[in-house]
């Protein structure tokens, strides 16, 4: 575990010296909202189809605060943050009554709604979305025009956001969490309220994926319908299920993947779609528990 997360660390921290920085910066940014999908989902047996309303959200509410309130970079993200924490403990008190497939097509139909309200609402520019979002100064000091203090942002929000998880994770509260998703009943006999638990660990999920999409809104400047529209929310399960469901490192790999596909075969088109559906059957039929969760099943140690 130590070891893959200094290897982690240490591609990150030395790869802009051969590869493009803002390509870089939105393997993370997605990295860490698919760590945020698992956190729900490989740990607490919740599968979500709306995770991409806190995306959305975090990224609208991020970039508006930044164009329009004038706020600073870090406050901006902050803001996008807190509205995805507040809308992941809104949904998630509806959400979590119902359980298996009945959550997942509670938190799609939320989704839509928000998506829609994002549609139709007049500070998010509609199709348009919010563009020439300003990157700012850090702390009103670094300015983030730079890409090289635009990438250490990104990267210390990503290592933070993936030690919060780990934290989480091995915390008695991420093993409670991991006695809910494999039986549930036998939490409750055992005097825990499951569906506090899950209400939390959904808030939270819904806070890290708001943060990644903040973070992303500024890398780039811009807060779109993408990021909100039902398709991310695949993107976030297909991410989680080729790096390894259940695992730490899993959706930074998958993540890793997935955003180096879409950029490296964007001249295919719509093709781009079938490759990966032919790889998502491979990993199922060949690498079940994921690329990850493959190799630790190998090595016999939990990654």
């Amino acid at each position: 575990m130590r070891l893959a997360f200094i290897l982690m660390v240490a591609f990150f921290a030395l790869a802009p010296m051969a590869i493009y920085p803002v390509f870089l910066m939105n393997v993370m940014c997605f990295a860490l909202f698919a760590c945020a999908f698992n956190l729900l989902i490989g740990f607490g047996g919740l599968l979500s189809f709306g995770h991409a309303m806190f995306l959305g959200s975090g990224g609208y509410v991020a970039a508006h605060a930044a164009k329009v309130w004038g706020l600073t970079p870090e406050l901006a993200i902050l803001a996008g943050t807190a509205a995805s924490l507040a809308l992941g403990a809104a949904t998630g008190m509806l959400a979590i009554r119902r359980q298996g497939i009945y959550f997942a097509m509670i938190t799609l139909a939320l989704a839509q709604m928000v998506f829609f309200i994002f549609l139709q609402a007049p500070f998010t520019g509609g199709e348009d979305g919010i563009q020439k979002v300003p990157r700012g100064h850090l702390f009103g000091l670094v300015d983030l025009n730079d890409l090289r203090a635009m990438y250490v942002l990104v990267f210390a929000i990503f290592i933070g956001g993936f030690g919060l998880i780990w934290r989480i994770v091995n915390s008695p509260f991420g093993q409670v969490l991991v006695a809910i998703r494999e039986n549930e009943i036998r939490a409750v006999s055992l005097g825990y309220d499951t569906d506090r638990y899950k209400l939390l660990a959904y808030v939270l999920s819904a806070g890290i994926a708001g943060l990644a999409g903040a973070a992303k809104a500024i890398v780039f400047e811009l807060a779109s319908l993408t990021d909100a529209h039902w398709s991310m929310s695949g993107e976030a399960v297909l991410m989680t299920l080729v790096g390894g469901m259940g695992t730490l490192f899993g959706p930074v790999v998958g993540a890793a993947v997935i955003i180096t596909m879409q950029n490296y075969l964007a001249h295919l088109g719509a093709w781009v779609t079938v490759v990966q559906g032919v790889i998502f059957v491979v990993c199922v039929l060949a690498f079940r528990r994921g690329v990850i969760g493959e190799i630790a099943h190998w090595l016999k140690k939990p990654l």
